[in-house]
Protein backbone atom coordinates (compact mmCIF):
# COMPACT_ATOMS: atom_id res chain seq x y z
CA UNK A 1 0.00 0.00 0.00
CA UNK A 2 1.31 3.39 -1.03
CA UNK A 3 2.05 5.97 1.87
CA UNK A 4 -0.48 8.00 3.24
CA UNK A 5 -0.36 11.79 2.90
CA UNK A 6 0.16 13.18 6.00
CA UNK A 7 -0.32 16.65 5.49
CA UNK A 8 -4.23 16.23 4.61
CA UNK A 9 -4.91 14.49 7.56
CA UNK A 10 -8.37 16.42 9.00
CA UNK A 11 -8.27 18.50 5.74
CA UNK A 12 -12.03 18.53 3.82
CA UNK A 13 -13.05 18.11 -0.30
CA UNK A 14 -16.18 18.31 -1.61
CA UNK A 15 -16.64 16.04 -4.36
CA UNK A 16 -19.27 16.84 -7.42
CA UNK A 17 -20.31 13.79 -8.88
CA UNK A 18 -19.46 11.66 -5.56
CA UNK A 19 -20.97 8.14 -6.51
CA UNK A 20 -19.35 7.01 -9.65
CA UNK A 21 -16.11 7.16 -11.86
CA UNK A 22 -13.81 10.06 -11.39
CA UNK A 23 -15.89 11.27 -8.45
CA UNK A 24 -16.15 8.07 -6.64
CA UNK A 25 -12.08 7.24 -6.84
CA UNK A 26 -11.35 10.75 -5.60
CA UNK A 27 -13.53 10.26 -2.81
CA UNK A 28 -12.17 7.07 -1.52
CA UNK A 29 -8.31 8.21 -2.13
CA UNK A 30 -8.33 11.46 -0.19
CA UNK A 31 -9.99 9.31 2.11
CA UNK A 32 -7.21 7.20 2.52
CA UNK A 33 -5.33 9.96 3.24
CA UNK A 34 -7.28 11.44 6.07
CA UNK A 35 -9.26 13.61 3.86
CA UNK A 36 -13.22 14.04 5.00
CA UNK A 37 -15.61 14.45 2.20
CA UNK A 38 -18.78 16.12 1.29
CA UNK A 39 -20.49 14.54 -1.80
CA UNK A 40 -23.04 15.84 -4.33
CA UNK A 41 -24.68 13.17 -6.50
CA UNK A 42 -27.57 12.32 -8.22
CA UNK A 43 -29.04 9.12 -7.97
CA UNK A 44 -32.51 7.43 -8.11
CA UNK A 45 -33.36 4.36 -5.71
CA UNK A 46 -32.13 1.41 -7.84
CA UNK A 47 -28.54 3.42 -7.32
CA UNK A 48 -28.36 4.16 -3.92
CA UNK A 49 -26.68 0.87 -2.75
CA UNK A 50 -23.65 1.59 -4.57
CA UNK A 51 -23.66 5.21 -3.55
CA UNK A 52 -23.96 3.80 0.27
CA UNK A 53 -21.20 1.52 -0.12
CA UNK A 54 -18.73 4.77 -1.18
CA UNK A 55 -19.76 6.31 2.23
CA UNK A 56 -19.05 3.10 4.19
CA UNK A 57 -15.76 2.76 2.17
CA UNK A 58 -15.13 6.44 3.22
CA UNK A 59 -16.11 6.10 7.12
CA UNK A 60 -14.08 2.92 7.13
CA UNK A 61 -11.14 5.37 6.74
CA UNK A 62 -11.88 6.97 10.31
CA UNK A 63 -12.85 9.67 8.16
CA UNK A 64 -16.63 11.93 7.90
CA UNK A 65 -18.37 11.15 5.28
CA UNK A 66 -21.78 14.14 4.16
CA UNK A 67 -23.48 13.20 1.23
CA UNK A 68 -26.06 14.91 -0.50
CA UNK A 69 -28.39 13.68 -3.10
CA UNK A 70 -28.80 16.93 -4.95
CA UNK A 71 -28.73 18.08 -8.88
CA UNK A 72 -25.92 20.21 -8.62
CA UNK A 73 -26.84 21.86 -11.55
CA UNK A 74 -29.86 23.45 -10.03
CA UNK A 75 -29.08 26.75 -8.22
CA UNK A 76 -31.58 26.37 -5.44
CA UNK A 77 -30.36 23.04 -4.32
CA UNK A 78 -26.77 24.62 -4.60
CA UNK A 79 -27.61 26.80 -1.53
CA UNK A 80 -29.14 24.41 0.31
CA UNK A 81 -26.16 21.82 -0.44
CA UNK A 82 -24.10 24.95 1.05
CA UNK A 83 -25.51 26.31 3.34
CA UNK A 84 -25.42 22.79 5.12
CA UNK A 85 -21.88 22.63 4.20
CA UNK A 86 -21.14 25.81 6.33
CA UNK A 87 -23.14 24.71 9.24
CA UNK A 88 -21.29 21.16 9.54
CA UNK A 89 -17.34 23.10 9.11
CA UNK A 90 -18.31 26.28 11.26
CA UNK A 91 -18.14 23.70 14.22
CA UNK A 92 -14.57 21.86 13.23
CA UNK A 93 -11.30 22.82 13.55
CA UNK A 94 -10.72 22.77 9.56
CA UNK A 95 -13.28 25.28 8.45
CA UNK A 96 -12.54 25.57 4.68
CA UNK A 97 -12.30 23.06 1.69
CA UNK A 98 -8.78 21.96 0.63
CA UNK A 99 -9.86 20.21 -2.47
CA UNK A 100 -12.97 21.09 -4.98
CA UNK A 101 -13.36 18.29 -7.89
CA UNK A 102 -15.88 19.29 -10.30
CA UNK A 103 -16.71 16.23 -11.94
CA UNK A 104 -20.27 16.06 -13.58
CA UNK A 105 -21.23 14.06 -16.78
CA UNK A 106 -24.83 14.66 -17.93
CA UNK A 107 -25.24 16.24 -21.20
CA UNK A 108 -26.95 16.19 -24.18
CA UNK A 109 -25.47 13.02 -26.87
CA UNK A 110 -27.04 13.97 -30.36
CA UNK A 111 -25.84 15.89 -33.48
CA UNK A 112 -25.92 19.20 -34.05
CA UNK A 113 -28.14 19.18 -37.22
CA UNK A 114 -29.01 14.82 -37.75
CA UNK A 115 -31.76 14.53 -40.76
CA UNK A 116 -34.30 17.09 -38.84
CA UNK A 117 -34.89 18.84 -35.83
CA UNK A 118 -36.35 15.46 -34.40
CA UNK A 119 -32.39 14.11 -34.77
CA UNK A 120 -30.70 17.26 -33.60
CA UNK A 121 -29.90 18.75 -30.45
CA UNK A 122 -32.18 21.29 -29.03
CA UNK A 123 -31.08 24.39 -27.86
CA UNK A 124 -32.61 24.16 -24.66
CA UNK A 125 -30.35 20.53 -24.77
CA UNK A 126 -27.21 22.66 -25.72
CA UNK A 127 -27.90 25.34 -23.08
CA UNK A 128 -27.87 22.19 -20.35
CA UNK A 129 -24.79 20.22 -21.48
CA UNK A 130 -22.91 23.49 -21.08
CA UNK A 131 -24.74 24.56 -17.57
CA UNK A 132 -23.95 20.75 -16.21
CA UNK A 133 -20.90 20.04 -17.60
CA UNK A 134 -18.70 23.84 -17.61
CA UNK A 135 -20.83 26.67 -15.91
CA UNK A 136 -21.62 24.88 -12.67
CA UNK A 137 -17.78 24.83 -11.87
CA UNK A 138 -18.23 28.61 -11.92
CA UNK A 139 -21.27 28.72 -9.62
CA UNK A 140 -20.10 26.69 -7.33
CA UNK A 141 -16.90 27.77 -6.88
CA UNK A 142 -17.25 31.36 -6.70
CA UNK A 143 -20.36 30.71 -4.12
CA UNK A 144 -17.58 29.08 -1.66
CA UNK A 145 -15.16 31.90 -2.22
CA UNK A 146 -17.88 34.27 -1.44
CA UNK A 147 -19.19 32.28 2.18
CA UNK A 148 -15.24 32.29 2.63
CA UNK A 149 -14.63 28.04 2.20
CA UNK A 150 -12.58 28.30 -0.30
CA UNK A 151 -9.47 30.45 0.54
CA UNK A 152 -5.77 30.49 1.09
CA UNK A 153 -4.03 26.89 -0.25
CA UNK A 154 -7.41 25.32 -1.17
CA UNK A 155 -7.39 23.44 -4.75
CA UNK A 156 -9.72 23.23 -7.41
CA UNK A 157 -9.98 20.48 -10.18
CA UNK A 158 -12.21 19.97 -12.89
CA UNK A 159 -12.52 16.70 -15.26
CA UNK A 160 -12.02 17.61 -18.78
CA UNK A 161 -11.25 15.81 -21.71
CA UNK A 162 -9.70 15.32 -25.32
CA UNK A 163 -13.30 15.78 -26.42
CA UNK A 164 -12.11 19.43 -25.94
CA UNK A 165 -10.32 19.57 -28.95
CA UNK A 166 -11.35 16.45 -30.90
CA UNK A 167 -14.55 15.18 -32.17
CA UNK A 168 -16.87 12.16 -32.23
CA UNK A 169 -20.60 11.26 -33.49
CA UNK A 170 -22.83 13.11 -31.33
CA UNK A 171 -20.57 14.45 -29.09
CA UNK A 172 -20.43 18.10 -30.20
CA UNK A 173 -22.43 20.00 -27.10
CA UNK A 174 -20.58 17.89 -24.86
CA UNK A 175 -17.04 19.02 -26.53
CA UNK A 176 -18.04 22.64 -26.49
CA UNK A 177 -18.56 22.29 -22.66
CA UNK A 178 -15.21 20.24 -22.05
CA UNK A 179 -13.77 23.81 -24.22
CA UNK A 180 -15.64 26.04 -22.37
CA UNK A 181 -14.76 24.19 -19.01
CA UNK A 182 -11.07 24.30 -20.01
CA UNK A 183 -11.80 28.05 -20.41
CA UNK A 184 -13.34 28.61 -17.39
CA UNK A 185 -10.45 27.06 -15.46
CA UNK A 186 -8.04 29.83 -16.73
CA UNK A 187 -9.89 32.68 -16.12
CA UNK A 188 -10.62 31.09 -12.18
CA UNK A 189 -7.07 30.42 -12.23
CA UNK A 190 -6.06 34.43 -12.65
CA UNK A 191 -9.04 35.38 -10.28
CA UNK A 192 -8.72 33.19 -7.46
CA UNK A 193 -4.53 33.59 -7.89
CA UNK A 194 -4.02 36.70 -4.76
CA UNK A 195 -6.42 34.40 -2.80
CA UNK A 196 -4.03 31.69 -2.84
CA UNK A 197 -6.27 29.68 -4.49
CA UNK A 198 -5.18 27.31 -7.63
CA UNK A 199 -7.75 26.22 -10.31
CA UNK A 200 -6.77 23.23 -12.66
CA UNK A 201 -8.62 20.97 -15.50
CA UNK A 202 -7.24 17.74 -15.60
CA UNK A 203 -7.82 15.84 -19.06
CA UNK A 204 -8.12 11.65 -18.23
CA UNK A 205 -7.39 9.43 -21.06
CA UNK A 206 -10.50 7.35 -22.49
CA UNK A 207 -11.75 5.95 -18.93
CA UNK A 208 -14.49 2.91 -18.19
CA UNK A 209 -16.85 5.11 -16.74
CA UNK A 210 -20.63 5.18 -16.70
CA UNK A 211 -20.50 8.11 -18.40
CA UNK A 212 -18.13 6.62 -21.31
CA UNK A 213 -20.48 4.21 -21.52
CA UNK A 214 -23.43 6.53 -22.38
CA UNK A 215 -21.33 7.66 -25.41
CA UNK A 216 -22.57 5.86 -28.76
CA UNK A 217 -19.85 4.20 -29.91
CA UNK A 218 -18.37 3.89 -26.54
CA UNK A 219 -16.52 0.29 -27.42
CA UNK A 220 -14.83 1.40 -30.48
CA UNK A 221 -13.18 4.22 -28.49
CA UNK A 222 -12.43 2.06 -25.55
CA UNK A 223 -10.09 -0.61 -28.16
CA UNK A 224 -8.83 2.48 -29.96
CA UNK A 225 -7.23 3.98 -26.18
CA UNK A 226 -6.19 0.45 -25.13
CA UNK A 227 -4.32 0.03 -28.63
CA UNK A 228 -2.47 3.34 -28.96
CA UNK A 229 -2.03 3.98 -25.45
CA UNK A 230 1.77 4.30 -24.75
CA UNK A 231 1.52 2.18 -21.16
CA UNK A 232 -0.64 0.02 -23.11
CA UNK A 233 -4.01 0.16 -20.99
CA UNK A 234 -6.52 2.32 -20.36
CA UNK A 235 -6.75 5.06 -17.99
CA UNK A 236 -8.11 4.43 -14.68
CA UNK A 237 -10.39 6.63 -12.64
CA UNK A 238 -7.89 5.92 -9.84
CA UNK A 239 -5.04 7.51 -11.69
CA UNK A 240 -6.58 10.60 -11.40
CA UNK A 241 -7.18 9.77 -7.60
CA UNK A 242 -3.69 9.64 -6.88
CA UNK A 243 -3.04 12.84 -8.62
CA UNK A 244 -5.50 14.99 -7.38
CA UNK A 245 -4.24 13.56 -3.96
CA UNK A 246 -0.54 14.74 -4.46
CA UNK A 247 -2.03 17.64 -6.24
CA UNK A 248 -3.82 18.72 -3.21
CA UNK A 249 -0.60 19.18 -0.48
CA UNK A 250 0.40 22.75 -0.02
CA UNK A 251 3.95 22.48 -2.39
CA UNK A 252 1.46 22.45 -5.34
CA UNK A 253 0.45 26.32 -4.56
CA UNK A 254 2.20 27.38 -7.98
CA UNK A 255 0.46 25.51 -10.30
CA UNK A 256 -2.14 26.96 -11.61
CA UNK A 257 -4.15 27.64 -14.76
CA UNK A 258 -3.29 24.48 -16.57
CA UNK A 259 -4.78 21.58 -18.24
CA UNK A 260 -2.78 18.87 -16.79
CA UNK A 261 -2.96 15.65 -19.00
CA UNK A 262 -3.68 11.98 -17.21
CA UNK A 263 -3.34 9.87 -19.58
CA UNK A 264 -0.40 7.72 -19.72
CA UNK A 265 0.66 9.86 -23.25
CA UNK A 266 -2.44 8.83 -25.00
CA UNK A 267 -2.94 12.58 -25.88
CA UNK A 268 0.23 12.84 -27.62
CA UNK A 269 -0.08 9.76 -29.89
CA UNK A 270 -3.24 10.83 -31.24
Amino acid sequence: MESKLAELSGEWALVLGASSGFGAAVSLELARHGVNVFGVHLDRRATMANVDRIVAEIRAQGVEAQFFNVNAADAERRQETLDRVEQILAGRDRQTIRTLLHSLAFGALKPFVGDGPEDALSSSQIEMTLDVMASSLVYWTRELVWRGILGQGSRVFAMTSAGSHRCWPGYGAVSAAKAALEAYVRQLAIELAPRGVTVNALRAGVTDTPALRKIPGHEVMIEAATQRNPGGRMTSPEDVAKLIAVFSLPATGWVTGNVIGVDGGEDAVG
